[in-house]
Formats: C-alpha cells, structure tokens, sequence
C-alpha cells in the first residue's frame, strides 16, 4: 500500500514558507517482483539486485534494491508536491543498503525561498528512511514556483 498526498490544483510561491513540512510518502514494502520490474525498466541487471545467493555469497545476506529505485521514490515525492516540470536542482546521497519488504517512508522540508534566473524558487532537503528510521538516501533539490498573479 501506497500513501501519498494528493496533488494540489496549483502551489504558489507566496503559500509556502520555510519549515513547511512537504507531505510523506510512504511506499508499500519493498518486493522481489518490484526489483525484477525495476531491472528491466532501468536496464539495471546487476544480480545483486534480483538474485538472492549472489546477495549471500557476498555477504550481506540477500538481494538489496536499487539506489535508483529510492531516488526515484523521493523523486516521486517531489512531483507531488512541485509538481512534473516545477524542478530545477535535484540529488541524493546513498547512506545504507535497502532491502525486501523495507517500507521507505519519503519527507523534506524547506529550507530557503528566493528569485533566481528571473523565477520564485524554493529550496529544501529531502530523505528515504525504513520502517527503523535507518536513512537510505538523503539530499536537496530546488524547484520553481509560479508567483500569485505572475502567470
């Protein structure tokens, strides 16, 4: 099961203030079949992502997901809250392993609004954590933002 907030009909510079908390996503646990889906999507076929006695001849105890596919989580975090074309800057940090059946659960945070290249811009830091709080990814992004009555 997916949560994830609905899209606003627009968001305006002026509406959003610096602490404001963007809406979570939570995302359904991670499956086998998802990470198979996802090699196929992204051409990404490392074995490590889809072939569990390769995750345990290594070592660390069975397949792990894609970094990708978390930035892609928190990506989708973004264009709800932005919206589609809305971002400018966008990049993440991977911190640790995610792994089946983990439920990643995606927030940010504003951390700056300003005009730049002619555009009302926002700012913020963004992660994916597990059900554990343990962070998978964490980053920034900017994105712009239409002006009350600058349209």
């Amino acid at each position: 099961m997916t949560t994830e907030a609905k899209l606003p009909t627009k968001r305006y510079f002026e509406d959003v203030q610096v602490g404001d908390e963007l809406p979570r996503l939570v995302k359904a646990p991670v499956t086998h079949l998802q990470l198979v889906r996802y090699a196929g999507a992204s051409g990404d076929f490392n074995p490590l992502h889809t072939d569990p006695k390769i995750g345990e001849m290594l070592g660390i105890g069975g397949i792990i997901a894609h970094g990708m596919l978390i930035m892609g989580f928190l990506g989708q975090l973004l264009s709800n809250y932005v919206g589609p074309t809305a971002l400018r800057k966008f990049g993440v940090r991977f911190k640790s392993m995610t792994r089946l059946d983990d439920v990643i659960t995606c927030s940010g945070t504003i951390t700056e609004k300003y005009e730049a290249d002619g555009e009302a811009r926002i700012a913020g830091r963004i992660q994916a954590v597990d059900q554990n709080g343990d962070v998978k990814a964490s980053g920034t992004f900017v994105a712009a933002l239409p002006k009350r009555g600058g349209e």
